[in-house]
């Protein structure tokens, strides 16, 4: 049987890739640490760590414990969570959706759900560009407003809400902004303007010259500035600047927003909000499908 705090000392341990940063990490000195994770390869009788001077890297059998033993902490905590709102007895719900989404769609999913009789008070989240994933499975969100084919959601139920063309951000006064339309290729490869690079699902960013994005502000400012363009969903346009230009991707891939929630959830409040979904969604396609 493997123990939570033993999962939580090789996790930080694979993550850090360092005893020392680990230790400090976790809040504990140094040899305890290295002996808990000595006696879990024991017992598991596999090396999850190869060790040399140079530092620590994770062997095949360390990288598949690592995604295991994520979804187990995080179920943990979820399990946790979950039961405390449960004692609490309150008819409320967290919903978490990335900072820049389309607010004009989350308003009228809260306004149609706020207007049902008993319907649950609803806490919106603001996260990170991929966060929601984790917040779902870690219990701090209950929901999630997602985007495929961007985002993660493999092992969730889905309502889709909305699809969209893509647009180019663009500053204002480059000569691609006066055009009607564009094609990936057109973007693809302008040396004064590199398309702004996103974080992975793990964190990481692709390689390439464009920035790396952390949060809606920065993008906002380095295209003002003439440092960056960015491919977004066609209801970014409600956000944009003076600075700003949207020009219409014919070729890029539409994007769909969707209401996500854990399979196993027995809530009756998420229930009754994946109903509003759902009457959102049988709408006629004109109010649903956003054009450039």
């Amino acid at each position: 049987m493997l123990e939570t705090r033993e999962l939580r000392y090789f996790v930080a341990v694979a993550e850090e890739l360092h005893f020392s940063r680990a230790a400090e990490r976790l809040g504990i000195a140094q040899p305890p640490l290295s002996r808990a994770i000595q006696q879990l390869e024991r017992r598991l009788d596999v090396a999850l760590l190869e060790r040399n001077r140079r530092g620590v890297t994770l062997t095949g059998a360390g990288q598949v414990l690592l995604d295991e033993a994520r979804a187990i902490l995080d179920a943990t905590a979820a399990a946790a969570r979950r039961t405390r709102r449960a004692a609490a007895g309150t008819n409320r719900l967290t919903l978490a959706t990335k900072a820049g989404a389309n607010h004009k769609l989350l308003r009228k999913l809260l306004d149609t759900h706020a207007a049902e009789p008993d319907a649950a008070e609803i806490e919106v989240l603001l996260c990170g560009m991929g966060e929601q994933a984790r917040m779902l499975r870690d219990g701090r969100a209950d929901v999630a407003l997602m985007q495929r084919p961007f985002d993660a959601l493999a092992g969730f139920d889905t309502e889709e809400l909305l699809t969209e063309q893509q647009v180019a951000i663009l500053p204002a006064g480059h000569p691609l902004a006066a055009r009607t339309s564009l094609t990936m290729a057109d973007i693809s490869n302008v040396p004064d303007l590199p398309v702004a690079r996103w974080p992975r699902q793990d964190g990481s960013y692709e390689p390439g010259p464009g920035p790396e994005i952390h949060d809606q502000s920065q993008l906002a400012q380095l295209i003002a500035l003439g440092r960056t363009m960015a491919v977004l969903c066609a209801s970014s346009r409600s956000w944009l600047w003076n600075a700003h230009a949207a020009a219409p991707l014919t070729d890029a891939p539409h994007v769909t927003t969707v209401l996500a929630w854990p399979p196993h959830s027995r809530s009756r409040a998420v229930a009754a909000l994946v109903r509003t979904a759902t009457q959102l969604q049988q709408e006629p396609t004109k109010t649903r499908n956003a054009q450039p």
